[in-house]
């Protein structure tokens, strides 16, 4: 009876709570093989079998906040800080542009240095050296007037990931004086700006429970976002959380697939914290309906400072053997890195 629900999934785009919390619970390996399967043919309906490339840069590593899971908190003292300069930032999409890379993902915590006045020239000057190329942000929460203006300096697409949806849980994760509320209104004002916008959870966060898992499911549906993050809860030493456990790859897994189905033309990223916890767990990402990942151009003498949480690789890899390693890896299971833009489909010109 339960892989029917996959059917249904597929069809209506959406399932009653009872109905998700059979998927994201059962033991059934015909009904988790079905999940699988129906995910993947709708994955290569929509982008055959490619998987888009993004530079990931990140930006910086002060955070205002003092989330509880965060190894760069603010109340992390242990923290080596850093921020990358405007020319190391183009020397990193430069080199990026030589590679085939045709987004760029500049992330960071939510640094005050970074203003209006400092991003808008560097996203024009990154336009500049590669006009074709698409810019993502990933800076946590600003005012709907900085989003603006970050549009139209440029930037394509932001990535603010929700976290949870359900606001007690959030009230758990993070200090006071952020807000679940909050949050969202920073995801409404992304999309009323037209950015592609990005949300998305992690999987086995602390005191997270099935039901938070469905209210997830139930926002994705209503925000119709065009990126989803999904990875799983790694803990970090430096942060309240230390002790807690792994999110579980299963579930992440599970919930790839099932977001798949949601929202077939979503672009769905195999998270670094999923590769980190599987050996394979960028391929199986793929494998269960992502079509995205996300190499680091980060300078390497600060790329171990940028630690959200333990055992995250920070080795100083060739990007060119990395990305050959890559699509050797990615060949074996019977997909194409791409060097495309890869915009979601309803922006596509």
């Amino acid at each position: 009876m339960s892989a029917q629900l996959v059917d249904q999934l597929r069809a209506e785009r959406h399932l009653t709570d009872a109905q998700y919390e059979i998927l994201l619970t059962t033991q059934d390996a015909q009904t988790l093989s079905a999940l699988r399967r129906a995910a993947v043919e709708v994955q290569k309906k929509q982008f055959g079998n490619k998987v888009y490339l993004r530079g990931l840069i990140e930006l910086t590593n002060y955070c205002k906040n003092n989330c509880l899971y965060c190894g760069i908190r603010r109340g992390n003292a242990n923290v080596q800080r850093y921020r990358l300069t405007e020319d190391d930032v183009l020397a990193c999409c430069k080199a990026g542009t030589e590679l085939g890379f045709q987004t760029f993902v500049l992330q960071g915590g939510e640094d005050g240095f970074f203003t209006d006045a400092r991003l808008v020239p560097m996203i024009r000057r990154i336009k500049e050296i590669a006009p074709h190329c698409a810019v993502t942000l990933s800076l946590g929460e600003r005012s709907h007037e900085s989003y603006a203006l970050l549009r139209e300096a440029g930037a394509d697409r932001y990535l603010l990931r929700h976290e949870t949806a359900d606001p007690d849980h959030y009230s758990l994760l993070h200090p006071a004086e952020m807000t679940l509320a909050h949050r969202i209104k920073c995801l409404q004002s992304l999309k009323a700006l037209g950015y592609q916008t990005g949300c998305g959870m992690m999987v086995g966060s602390p005191h997270q429970t099935i039901a938070h898992l469905i209210a997830d499911l139930r926002f994705i549906e209503q925000f119709q976002p065009e990126m989803v993050g999904i990875g799983p809860f790694m803990p970090h030493h430096d942060t309240p959380f230390r002790a807690y456990p792994a999110g579980s790859a299963d579930l992440t897994l599970r919930l790839l697939s099932i977001v798949r189905l949601i929202l077939p033309q979503v672009l769905l990223p195999s998270t670094t914290a999923l590769g980190t916890l599987l050996p394979d767990g960028l391929e199986q990402g793929v494998l269960a309906g992502a079509n995205v990942i996300m190499p680091n151009l980060t300078p390497c003498a600060v790329r171990s400072s940028y630690l959200l949480y333990d055992g995250k690789d920070t080795a100083a890899k060739d990007t060119v053997d990395l990305l050959e390693e890559r699509s050797r890896r990615f060949a074996a299971i019977g997909y194409e890195i791409v060097h495309q833009r890869g915009d979601a489909p309803a922006f596509c010109v």
